[in-house]
């Protein structure tokens, strides 16, 4: 699905505002229609922004339901003879939209866009208006899972993951004017052959015009350095800049869809990052060379905004991993705005991306959440429904995702269980199904300390070992030495497995300000300590890869929690962007050869 975009054929306009909002934790809003008119009983909602932080009190922290949103808004008088198309970046969980009482589209995920064409529903010249129910439930058939109780006092949302579910529309909405014979969609794969680089694509025409179509590709400078005719085709440039860590060097594909008359009918600009990326034995490679992850687990959290996109924190955040060193970041755990991905490319960060499969491991929810009633994989929990909302959510992302050259491994979920025959049978469809979707890419999993080496039956249908890993915090808690000693051993281990190991999660929490003279958990001093342990392991194994500190900042978690003081600590910056002790530690250990 291509992102809005101005062009000389295409335009694109913001619903960014104040919407009027309201909750439904009853669930009576479709029933009673509340779409067919102006929101009553409404007050005002920021677009893009999750709401759960907004009000006042637990009214809207804890709500359980639909939540609805409404705005009005005029398409421009020269839309005529265009497609006009709503185009949501996300909501969070399901969303169903209505245009003027009319449902247009209904969409379950929610970290990934959806659209609807109404150009039959609209007139250019005259407003319109748009209605969106958005549910925040979750259950054992969505992504992630969850399950919602009756309880005395209402419903009660209880979820499996360590991050607070906020929800809403936390992303942007797009009213857009298409042609009606139109690029829908561009597939780009990039090879290296000696010096000269290749773009090979692939271009989706929709609509009934005759048409040609012409590729035509500029370096960064806008100087063209290629072209191809026809909808499928390759483009060599010789003596290519290549995209590189580092080095975010992007060409664009201007596609140019004509008449046979030469009218020009559609044109879409694609950037190209022209880079390779390969597994070889126990390296993980881009552009041939070896490639060593630095860097976060991050979230989309912010205070007030919770999940809500915000360029200014973008652009800070992307200013801290810069200062310390960092040159890449996983998507923990679900698909983030499309404009980070953006600025990753322009940057040269490197990124893991994840799809929203996190929490499907009653054993470690036993522990940690209350889920140790449940079994994981059953008819009556994970089942075939949910493998296919899993299934569909891997396709949206790769769909969404698959040009961006900052992308280079795909995770398909997050510490689920994985020592099960049931685990084996539930992911090794996903597996293939992801391989099918994008060849050009590893694909890989993140495996927790339930199932360690010799005992997970997923791992090896993985390019890649991931794993999170917390000794010396959940388990030797303060023994270091022991910690080490046993994270060693493990290690090890799964080198033995001939695949590059990316440790994606090792942290410990800290309270900012907390000093010890003596490391003790939760004090700043601890942290690095911490930290430095896990460095002399990762060192002393050659088949580490990466090390991905859990987390870039403290963020929100669940609100019933004996175990989280406002939230989780384990960043090495505070949720407002202050660093810790360990950021600086950090800087120092990524910096040393700079």
């Amino acid at each position: 699905m291509l992102r809005p975009q101005d062009t000389p054929t295409r335009e694109r306009r913001s619903l960014a505002g104040l919407w009027s909002f309201r909750l439904d934790p009853a669930l009576v809003g479709a029933d009673e229609q509340w779409f067919g008119g102006p929101l009553e009983h409404a007050r005002e909602m920021p677009v893009p922004a999750s709401y759960n932080d907004i009000l006042v009190g637990t009214e809207g922290r804890d709500h359980v339901g639909d939540a609805w949103y409404q705005t009005t808004t005029r398409v421009p008088r020269g839309w005529a003879g265009q497609r006009v198309v709503l185009r949501f970046d996300s909501a969070t969980h399901a969303a169903t939209v209505w245009v003027d009482g009319t449902e247009v589209v209904r969409h379950v995920g929610g970290y990934t866009p959806f659209e609807a064409d109404i150009t039959e529903l609209v007139t250019p010249g005259d407003e319109v208006r748009v209605t969106v129910a958005v549910n925040n439930e979750l259950t054992f058939q969505t992504i992630p899972p969850g399950v919602v109780h009756e309880t005395p006092n209402g419903r009660r949302q209880q979820y499996f993951h360590d991050f607070f579910n906020y929800a809403g529309l936390a992303r942007s909405v797009w009213l857009c004017a298409i042609p009606q014979t139109r690029v829908e969609d561009i597939t780009v794969t990039t090879d290296v052959r000696g010096n000269d680089g290749v773009v090979a694509y692939a271009v989706e025409i929709a609509g009934d015009d005759e048409h040609t179509v012409e590729v035509v590709l500029h370096d960064a400078d806008g100087v063209e350095v290629g072209r191809s005719q026809g909808a499928a085709g390759e483009i060599v440039v010789p003596d290519a800049h290549l995209w590189a860590p580092g080095d975010g060097y992007l060409h664009v594909a201007q596609v140019e869809v004509r008449s046979t008359a030469g009218e020009l009918l559609d044109q879409y600009a694609q950037t190209v990052g022209i880079r390779t990326v390969e597994v070889r034995g126990t390296e993980f490679l881009i552009n041939g060379a070896p490639f060593h992850f630095t860097g976060f687990g991050r979230h989309e959290d912010t205070p007030v905004r919770g999940k809500g996109h915000d360029d200014a924190f973008l652009v800070h955040d992307m200013e801290l991993m810069r200062w310390i060193g960092a040159n890449s970041f996983r998507t923990s755990h679900y698909p983030y705005a499309e404009e980070v991905y953006d600025y990753a490319d322009r940057l040269g960060l490197v990124v893991i991306d994840e799809v929203a499969a996190v929490g499907q491991n009653m054993g470690l929810a036993g522990g940690i959440f209350g889920g140790q009633n449940y079994t994981t994989f059953s008819p009556e929990t994970i089942n075939d429904v949910s493998r296919e909302a899993h299934a569909q959510a891997i396709r949206e992302l790769v769909a969404r995702d698959k040009n961006h050259p900052s992308v280079v491994l795909w995770s398909i979920a997050n510490e689920p269980e994985s020592d099960t025959d049931a685990a084996r049978a539930y992911f090794e469809p996903l597996f293939t199904l992801t391989r099918e979707l994008d060849p050009s890419r590893p694909v890989g999993f993140v495996n927790v300390m339930l199932a360690p080496h010799g005992a997970c039956k997923v791992s090896e249908l993985g390019d890649v070992v991931m794993l999170n890993r917390y000794y010396g915090w959940y388990v030797n808690t303060g023994d270091l030495e022991a910690a080490e000693t046993a994270w060693r051993a493990e290690l090890e281990q799964w080198a033995t497995d001939g695949k590059p190991i990316i440790i994606t999660e090792y942290g410990a929490d800290t309270i900012a300000g907390v000093h010890s003279l003596t490391p003790q958990p939760w004090s700043e001093e601890y942290q690095v300590a911490y930290l430095e342990m896990n460095h002399r392991v990762f060192d002393s194994v050659p088949a580490v890869v990466g090390e991905q500190v859990w987390n870039f900042a403290d963020f929100a978690t669940a609100s019933a929690s004996v175990f989280r003081v406002d939230g989780n600590k384990k960043g090495v910056f505070t949720r407002d962007r202050r660093p810790k002790a360990a950021a600086h530690a950090l800087r120092r250990r990524w910096n040393r050869d700079a």
